[in-house]
């Protein structure tokens, strides 16, 4: 029986999420990434049962990483305004430090995998947000939306300028785009004021 190598582990879950990123689910052959991490297919799976398992695995510590990350100095008691302000500084903190895995994480949103994995997720990250939002409906602080309209106003810009940021461009035509601390407070303005009753 061979043994676990952390340093192999590593290398095939990065090399993983680089395939997913770079030719999505149906471009990862555990042959293509065994090549790719440089160990042999079986290695594979001494670490992972089967393809399926390999991306069950990641998903969930990319998801407890993302939740940590997110959470950081987030309590979902805070006044809305100031909760909000520190998800936006999380976000964008985590999504600039970890450019291929956010957009994992948006291939895996986007995939049959998401709802397939997500029941026995066990992720802190949902539960705090809903905390979140709810007191601050109760509190008069944020106006009662449907959830998907909610996710759209208060996050879906922030996700954009990221966007923008990393391709190095803007809108077409319109020369480069940089990301900084003031275009995303002044975004974030914007935002609550649409938010707030």
């Amino acid at each position: 029986m061979r043994l676990r190598d952390e340093t192999k582990e590593r290398t095939i879950r990065e090399k993983a999420i680089e395939m997913i990123v770079r030719e999505g689910f149906d471009g990862l052959s555990m042959q293509k990434l065994a090549k790719a991490a440089g160990v042999s297919p079986a290695t594979i799976y001494i670490y992972f049962k089967d393809r399926e398992d390999l991306i069950r695995q990641i998903y969930y510590d990319e998801m407890l990483t993302m939740s940590t990350e997110t959470l950081a100095g987030f309590d979902p008691g805070m006044h809305f305004e100031e909760g909000m302000r520190v998800q936006w500084m999380n976000r964008a903190q985590y999504c600039l430090k970890y450019p291929l895995r956010m957009h994992f994480m948006e291939q895996m949103r986007h995939s049959p995998f998401h709802e397939k994995f997500q029941g026995d997720a066990r992720n802190p990250f949902s539960t705090a947000m809903k905390t979140f939002v709810l007191n601050a409906i109760e509190r008069k602080e944020l106006i009662k939306l449907p959830l998907e309209v909610y996710w759209s106003v208060a996050y879906a810009p922030l996700y954009q300028l990221i966007k923008f940021h990393q391709s190095k461009a803007g809108m077409p035509g319109w020369g480069t785009f940089v990301l900084d601390e003031k275009t995303l407070e002044k975004t974030l303005e914007l935002v609550l004021k649409a938010l707030q009753p």
